[in-house]
Order: structure tokens, then sequence, then C-alpha cells
């Protein structure tokens, strides 16, 4: 009985939290059989579901299909043949050239440029072999600059920046100890120029010991072995003391072709009006003040015109940086005519009153060189060579042909000229020995043609057909060149190659560079011709001597040009820095 009045009391209990809760009314008894929780849904249909997007694994995305069914490869052409040949050629040169064997890797860059001119004319093998034509003349270009000493840089000169504008302004404490050195190698030192010691010279002399300074020394002084026998013949012949070659060590470190901020030009650094004043023309073509001999003479006979102007070389020094009107008004501001007085009164531009301390201390430390530690430098060995004066437009590539040398080493004996082309007139400067052959050679070539005709000297094995493909041109038109030379051809022998000029090459690339695009033509025979025409002059020239030049497309630097064409403006230069 008391069981089921327990049981009585929790279903009461029950229903009334149900009825409070809103789940059921409170009256109704058959919502006591009605579940506490809803149905369970009805489970939904089976649906097809899309499946998942995964991103793709890019370490995978060039992986082989595994599981693919083998292809046959395609089956290689002539032209593929070709490139791979002459990939190894250009290997195999590439490995001479790092042996040091210079003319092995010239004969191997050749054959791979040879190999790449002789590709199929149809228009897919032409232009994949001239992708690689391309490749591989750049690449032989850049090791040619490095070191083959063949390279045609460019038309345009390049100029260096005088070391006198990298010296500092000293403000060394003097060392007593220095200043008693300096005055006991004075009194032992032999000097046509006078030498004496001040604050401002010994600071220059502890300069001139420091890492900085001994390396702006050493440069100048191996570079001077070049040229210090033509300036010692020449001061001898002008009667002007030897220690003035110290000008040119501070002026240019012995570059002919120094330019300093104030177009002041050459191994003296003559400005425009100074130059022609003493001989030195200038023009589109050629600069003389350029020209190591021509501009040293003028140097010496300047100087000394100003020693007699003054009477004492340290003023006519003073007045070769700043120029004799500056020097004539600090005189006679002061009333004195003594450099180191016109120094202390602060008359002079402050380059020019560090200039003579210069001069005197760079005698002092090379007559000295063993107690300032620059004893045994090895110079370079000095130029020597013949000159000889062309009677019409020359292209420098034709003499480098016929005198069997790189055309590198023309250009250096010739800084004074500013194009690859010797105009008619000019004295141009070949090496010692080969001006008399050279003379006669020159005489058989037609004048008007000198500007762009080349010659070749026949090797061992080389046939006229082979020859006359390397320069672009008919072996009828070398047979008219070279008259009877051709008729037995030989080892050794000279040919005349009628080549087209390569002013019109270098015209039509330029032109090409500032649009941005390279001109090719609709046909592939087009097309393989001004490939052509732009590879062999470039990248498969040959010196007269037989040995293969590698070459290859040319760019000229913008510095280059921009120097070139501030150099043959009109001079802007003030008449403090005159020569």
């Amino acid at each position: 009985m008391v069981r089921f009045r327990t049981y009585s009391r929790c279903l009461a209990s029950l229903a009334v939290l149900l009825g409070l809760s809103g789940c059921v009314p409170m009256n109704s008894r058959q919502s006591l059989r009605t579940p506490l929780l809803p149905p369970r849904p009805a489970p939904p249909a089976p649906a097809t579901l899309d499946p998942p997007v995964i991103a793709a694994r890019l370490e995978l995305a060039d992986s082989p299909h595994l599981f693919a069914p083998p292809q046959s490869p395609a089956r290689p052409t002539r032209a593929d043949a070709l490139i791979r040949e002459a990939e190894w050629h250009y290997q195999a040169g590439r490995k001479q050239y790092q042996d040091g064997d210079q003319e092995g890797a010239r004969r191997e860059f050749d054959r791979a440029i040879d190999l790449l001119l002789t590709a199929p004319e149809d228009a897919s093998s032409r232009a994949v072999a001239d992708v690689k034509l391309e490749e591989l003349v750049e690449a032989i270009h850049r090791l040619d600059l490095a070191g083959l000493g063949s390279g045609d840089t460019a038309s345009e000169p390049v100029f260096e920046r005088p070391p006198l504008e990298d010296l500092p302004q000293m403000t060394f404490p003097v060392d007593p100890k220095l200043k008693n050195k300096v005055l006991e190698e004075l009194r032992a030192t032999a000097s046509q120029l006078p030498l004496q010691s001040t604050d401002a010279v010994l600071s220059y002399i502890n300069y001139f010991s420091t890492p900085r300074g001994r390396k702006m020394l050493i440069y100048g002084l191996r570079r001077a072995g070049r040229y210090r026998p033509l300036i010692q013949r020449i001061f001898d012949e002008e009667g002007v003391p030897q220690e003035l070659i110290f000008l040119a060590q501070a002026e240019s470190g012995f570059l002919p072709r120094a330019l300093s901020r104030k177009r002041a030009a050459g191994m003296w650094q003559f400005v425009r009006l100074r130059g022609r004043e003493y001989g030195l023309n200038q023009s589109p073509y050629a600069d003389d003040r350029l020209d190591p001999e021509k501009a040293t003479r003028a140097a010496a006979r300047h100087l000394r015109d100003l020693y007699h102007r003054y009477g004492d070389w340290y003023l006519a020094i003073a007045a070769y940086n700043c120029g004799p009107v500056v020097i004539d008004r600090a005189v006679e501001r002061t009333g004195y005519a003594d450099f180191w007085e016109l120094q202390r009164r602060n008359v002079l531009p402050k380059e020019t009153s560090n200039y003579v301390p210069i001069i005197l201390a760079m005698t002092i430390v090379v007559k000295n060189a063993r107690e300032y530690g620059f004893e045994g430098i090895e110079s370079d060995p000095p130029l020597e060579y013949d000159t000889l004066e062309v009677t019409a437009p020359t292209h420098l590539q034709l003499i480098a042909d016929l005198t069997e040398s790189p055309l590198s080493q023309i250009r250096d004996l010739n800084p004074a000229l500013l194009r690859s082309v010797a105009p008619e007139g000019a004295s141009v400067h070949v090496p010692k020995g080969s001006g008399n052959g050279l003379g006669a050679v020159l005489d058989k070539i037609p004048p008007q043609r000198r500007s762009a005709w080349r010659a070749h000297r026949v090797l061992e094995g080389e046939r006229l057909s082979a020859i006359a493909r390397r320069y672009r041109v008919t072996e009828s038109s070398i047979v008219a060149a070279s008259g009877a030379l051709v008729g037995d051809l030989q080892p050794g022998d000279l040919l005349i190659i009628p080549a087209a000029p390569v002013r019109e090459t270098a015209v039509v690339r330029r032109a090409a560079a500032r649009r941005g695009v390279r001109h090719r033509a609709a046909s592939s025979a087009a097309q393989s011709r001004r490939v052509a025409s732009a590879a062999p002059h470039r990248a498969a020239s040959r010196t007269a001597g037989g040995r293969p030049a590698a070459s290859t497309a040319r760019r000229a630097p913008a510095p280059a040009a921009s120097s070139s064409a501030s150099l043959a403006a009109p001079s802007t230069s003030s008449a403090a820095v005159k020569r």
C-alpha cells in the first residue's frame, strides 16, 4: 500500500513538472502516454556527393607519369646534331682557354661558329641555330675580352679617371723623425729638379707610405715602364728635368686615355685650347692629346716655356696645373714670385697648392725606393712600334690582319684614334718591324675599300669555299680581289677578302636595339644572311697570321660613348685648370 502511494506521488510530481513546462496539458490523462522526446526523423535518402577538390602539389607538377605508355623518342634533326657538335667545340675551346692555350681556344670557337652557320635553311632549323649562335657569340665575347686579346670592344674609346682627382687633402701631423730622415735623403739625392722638404711634402710622403697611397703609386710606376724610354728621350731633347715625369704619374697614372672632370685629356692632361697651342689637333676621329708621343713632346715644350717665363721650376709646375694667368695674378696681388709664399698666403687654388708638394713627394719616394719599400717593382715592357701614315681611311681590323696581331694590340698602340677606322693622313702605330711590309700590302688594296675589306692567311687544309663562307662572301669575289694568289691555294697565302662595310651592320644593330627587337626577314634565306653578316665579322674573324680570333656581337658601353662625346665637345673648363 505504501509502495503504491509512493509511486502515485512520483507520477503526480512528474505531471506537475510537465504541466509547468508547457509540454502536456495537466488535465489530460492521455498526455502521460505521450513520449517525452519527439520521434526520430526518417533517415534522408542517400545523395551522390562530388569528390573533394585537392590542391595540386607544385613539386609533383612536372613529375612524369609513372604508368604512361612508353613513347618513342623524337628523331633528332640535323640542326640538333649541329648544335650538339657546336657546343662540344665550344666547351673544348673553353677548356683550352682555361689551360692557357689561346690559339687552340680560337680554333675551337671558330669551328663552333662555323657549324651553326651551316644549319639547314628551313625556318625551324634556322631559328634554333640562330638562338644557339647568339648564345655562343656572347659567351665567346666575354672570354675574348677577358684574355684572348682580340676583342673589338667598341668603336668608341673608354676613358679612365685621373688619379690626381682621388688624392686627398693632407692633414697628417708631421713626424719629426720623418722630417730628419727626409732631410738626410735630400742631401744624398741627385736631381735635376730642385727638391725641398716642407710640411706639405712630408704629409704626402707619409700618404704614399699608407696602403692606399702605395697602391696608387705602384700602379703608376708599373705602367710607366711602357713610356719611360720615350719620355726620357723627349725630355733630353727639349732640355727639361727628368723628374718632371712624375707630372704624368700624378696627372694620369700614365693612362693615355685619362679624362678629368674638366675635360683635360691624355697622359699629360691638356685641355683643348692649350693642346691646339702646342700642335695637338682634335677631330671626331682622332685626338692628339691621347697620343703619348705627341702629348709628351707638347708637355715638355709647355713646361720649358713656363720655366722661361718665371725662372722657377716650382712656379712652372704650378702654372702647368692651373694655367699661367692664375699664377700671374697671384704674383701681381702679392708681389712675390715664390711658390711657397703664394701657398702660405692662400692665393692659389687648393689643388695647385697641393700639386707641387705631390710632385716633390713622389720624386723623393721613388728616388729613395729602398727606404720606402718600393724597390723591385716590375715595370711593364716598353712599347715599341713603327709608324705608318695611311693614305686612305683604313680599318684597324685590316691592319691587325696584315700585321698578324690581335686588334686589341693595335688599339693599345693607337689610343689617339677615336674610331675603328683611321682617317686619311693619320699616323698609325703598328708592331715593331711590320711597317714596311704593311705599306706594300695596303697599296694593293683599293683606297676606297680599305675601311671595310679584310685579309686572311690560309691555314693548313683550308678550302676557298670554307673561307668564303666564313666571311659571307663569294669565292669569285675573293679570286677577283686576291688575283693570282688563289690559283693554287697554299698554307700561308694571304687572301684579300672583299667584306661588306662593318659600319652598315653596326647601324642596323643599333637601330634594332633602340626599338627593342631584332630585325628578322620573312623568309628563312634572308634570315640566314642577316645572322651570317652579324656573326662572321665578330665571331669568326682571323688575324693575318692564320690565328683565328673569336669575336662577337659588340655593344658600345654608354660611359664610353658619353665620354667620347664630351671629349669632342667644345671645352667649357675654367681658366684655373688650363694646362
